[in-house]
């Protein structure tokens, strides 16, 4: 099929953008309390410098009030930068690596998450330090997963990609095996170990927003200013070079661009599986390849798909709550099975 046009891409891009502010303003009104597409708009201007000394909400209960200020809005704005975050770097990767079945967590950020976030729940940090012990820890451990994985692929000055896929499997591994271990032996904690592991946002608050939306932002901006350096390593970096990239310094800039990013977004949510594979693979058929309108474009889908995903989660058996990381899995696995049969049936 055609794909659309250089003039075209501002269009797309606001499409992207409108469509997940809709899913962002539905998420709102869904759940128990009886929340109206209005009220939820108009609490939210209600917010916004300038126009809120227009809106007037002395109308509005004041539970709904903090139901959505206080409960709804941080949970789906982080949902949000968390999807974008999947979805941005799941792009990059796919791009860097030449590889379509690589995923954000590729390189051993998802199993050195987890093992700081097993090892706060089995210590007592998250007890004696609060709740924010096992993002922090997770953080690190997903960092220095990353670290290790670099520092192993290394030769020399240069990272062999093939090198790093490698070292990122073994190493993903040892973690996941140390992980299981600590599951093991402590019992009591292997319930919470599991609901982190499957990824969720419940509880989350402005806190969080604050500490990780200018990492999860700038770390998404700087990956699509090298849009034009991804396009050209597509052709290999041989040919990167001749076109006068530095492909061994845009490959580390990347990669340290990306480990940031996704461990921000791991960090606070947990390994939720399949955006950052399949959202890149769907964006892909209607934008094409070139990173400019795919990066950005695949960024703000996988962002509404997150919220979307977050909001069943949320209201599909209240009030009890499904891991985040189930539903994502759950659509993600038989629509990733249909793109590689449509694949195959085109010749691709």
């Amino acid at each position: 099929m055609p794909y659309p046009q250089k003039k075209y891409w501002p269009l797309i891009i606001a499409s992207c953008l409108l469509a997940l502010l809709l899913v962002m303003l539905v998420s709102i009104t869904l759940g128990p309390a009886d929340i109206s597409l209005t009220e939820a708009f108009r609490l939210i201007l209600a917010k916004i410098p300038v126009v809120k000394e227009f809106m007037n909400t002395e109308q509005y209960p004041s539970t709904h009030q903090s139901i959505v200020y206080q409960v709804r809005m941080p949970r789906i704005i982080l949902a949000a930068l968390v999807g974008l975050a999947l979805a941005a770097v799941g792009t990059t990767f796919q791009g860097l690596f030449k590889n379509p079945m690589a995923d954000p967590y590729i390189i051993g950020v998802s199993s050195g998450a987890a093992l700081g976030a097993a090892i706060a729940i089995v210590s007592g940090f998250s007890t004696t330090l609060g709740f924010g012990a096992i993002p922090l820890t997770a953080f690190g451990g997903a960092l220095l997963a990353i670290f290790i994985v670099y520092n192993v692929a290394r030769v020399g000055s240069r990272v062999p990609v093939y090198t790093l896929l490698l070292a990122g499997v073994a190493l993903s591994s040892f973690m996941s095996a140390l992980t299981s271990l600590l599951m093991v032996l402590n019992a009591r904690e292997l319930q919470q170990i599991i609901f982190w592991m499957l990824g969720s946002f419940a509880g989350k608050n402005w806190t969080q927003i604050a500490i990780v939306a200018p990492v999860i932002i700038l770390g998404t901006g700087g990956l699509w200013l090298f849009a034009r350096d991804l396009n050209a390593m597509l052709f290999g970096e041989e040919t990167a070079r001749y076109l006068g990239i530095d492909a061994e310094k845009v490959k580390k800039l990347l990669l340290a661009l990306a480990a940031v990013t996704i461990a921000a977004a791991v960090a606070v949510s947990g390994t939720i599986g399949f955006v950052g594979l399949i959202i890149p693979h769907l964006v892909r058929l209607f934008t094409g390849p070139d990173h400019r309108i795919l990066l950005p474009a695949a960024a703000l889908i996988g962002a509404a798909f997150m919220v979307a995903a977050d909001t069943l989660a949320r209201i599909a058996i209240a009030p009890a709550e499904i891991p985040v990381g189930i539903i994502t899995a759950f659509f993600g696995g038989p629509f990733f099975i249909y793109l590689l049969r449509r694949k195959k049936a085109g010749g691709l």
